[in-house]
């Protein structure tokens, strides 16, 4: 056994036992049916395709061999990370639109908006995981062959070339949710004539929190989008497995970051798993704004 494809194998389990959680408790609780639970809903599943997809990948790769297998695994990796990555995207739209049109952002048209960016970030995905099964991959030409054989280096190439796009477009939005927080702070210090040390703390922590979602995202994802553009199939592939296992971590960590930390979900899990609530215990409902 390749202990590389062991340490995939293992990360796809925990992926996919901290997701399938996730979407246990959005489904079993109806309180949960916002449109920012929405988005962790399709973050999470997202997810737990991928973790599901590594463990196929790994049982396929060393019981079950076949051409065919291995173009429609490669595929659903594909389209489930492809699907993650878009679902961060529009998680960080709903948030940017939460603080840029808060007196409307409970209406009807936010909701068919995010409706419409999940079939859309959906639609595009399962197109790229269904390129390598309609063709797009090297099994009958060695040469185009990219450091993640079957695709070819230009299907790597787009794929990289779409990820360094969302994540300058997620750049940018968390910059301008930066400055609306710290302008809503300002404004509150203006109308108090002071800032007071729970604002300044509350904008501090608002702004590292944004700083952490985006540099774990990014340190996850940009080494093996890199690697994906230079570097060549001749390469050791210890190479492509040291930057692909640090990118699947950022599937473990999504839970954490989108789902365990909002209340609404620890109290979903009281119930969910004690099956009573204790009214004594006190929980604070989160916004969709909160960071």
């Amino acid at each position: 056994l390749n202990p590389w494809d062991v340490m995939l194998c293992v990360s796809g389990t925990a992926i996919a036992c901290e997701n399938a959680l996730v979407v246990a408790i959005i489904c079993y609780s109806p309180a949960l049916r916002t449109p920012m639970f929405v988005l962790v809903g399709s973050l999470a599943t997202a997810d737990l395709l991928a973790g599901l997809g590594l463990i196929l990948n790994f049982v396929f790769q060393y019981v079950i061999r076949s051409e065919t297998v291995s173009l429609l695994t490669v595929g659903f990796l594909v389209a489930s990370f492809a699907a993650s990555v878009s679902s961060l995207l529009a998680i960080t739209v709903d948030r940017y639109l939460s603080l840029y049109n808060a007196l409307t952002y409970y209406s009807e048209r936010t909701v068919l908006c995010i409706h419409t960016m999940l079939a859309g970030a959906w639609g595009v995905s399962l197109c790229l995981g269904l390129l390598p099964v309609l063709g797009w991959n090297c099994l009958h030409d060695r040469a185009t062959c990219s450091v993640v054989r079957p695709l070819t280096k230009s299907n790597v190439t787009l794929l990289s070339a779409s990820f360094f796009l969302i994540f300058l477009i997620m750049l940018h939005l968390y910059i301008e949710i930066c400055k609306i927080v710290c302008r809503h702070a300002h404004q509150i210090a203006l109308q108090q004539h002071f800032l007071t040390a729970s604002h300044y703390v509350a904008t501090k922590k608002g702004v590292s929190t944004l700083a952490i979602i985006l540099g774990t995202f990014g340190a996850s994802w940009l080494p093996f989008a890199i690697y994906c553009v230079v570097g060549d199939p001749d390469y050791p592939s210890v190479y492509t497995y040291a930057t692909l296992l640090p990118a699947t971590y950022n599937s473990m960590i999504n839970p954490i970051i989108y789902a365990y930390r909002n209340q609404e979900i620890q109290r979903s899990m009281w119930v969910l798993f004690c099956g009573c609530f204790q009214a004594k215990v006190s929980f604070r409902s989160r916004s969709p704004s909160d960071v």
